[in-house]
């Protein structure tokens, strides 16, 4: 027997259109804190003072490599990903869990690294962290939404009409 019920719109254009804007703000964030890193400029935090401490430590890059250079091809992938997931290309949706999911496991390391090792935090990394920890909300809340079109015997149209 066929389901009668109107199925509610798919939020997931949405969602993921939210999740693009989110990662060009992470990759404005990353671009500024690499070109500070690799011209040798003093970064001035607003809401904390260890600014200077955390970009200048040994954790801040990866040999010559700044992490913000790391951060910026995370959120580029992430952006490009959210827009073709918005479009409604599955496995955009779960090539973008994947790279949420390795931004997610790097913020937690580096967070640590922050109020354990160092006892400093950076505004522009907290900025990082946050816009990162809502990519990996977006993410679920696009999972179990998706989840819930499939457990009602109905399934999600890819695209808009």
């Amino acid at each position: 027997m066929k389901n009668t019920q109107p199925v509610p719109e798919r939020p997931q254009p949405r969602l993921f259109g939210l999740a693009a804007l989110l990662s060009l703000g992470g990759l404005a964030d990353s671009i500024y804190l690499t070109v500070t890193h690799l011209t040798g400029e003093d970064i001035t935090c607003i809401a904390s003072s260890g600014c200077s401490e955390v970009l200048s430590s040994a954790y801040s890059s990866v040999g010559k490599i700044p992490l913000g250079a790391f951060g910026a091809l995370g959120y580029f992938v992430a952006f490009s990903l959210a827009t073709l997931a918005a479009f409604g290309y599955p496995r955009a949706q779960i090539l973008l869990t994947v790279v949420v999911a390795g931004m997610l496991a790097t913020t937690l390391w580096l967070l640590y690294v922050q109020a354990f090792v160092l006892h400093a935090f950076c505004d522009f990394c907290l900025l990082s962290a946050a816009l990162t920890l809502s990519l990996s909300v977006i993410v679920v809340v696009s999972h179990f939404t998706r989840r819930r079109y499939r457990t009602a015997g109905e399934e999600a149209p890819l695209l808009e009409s």
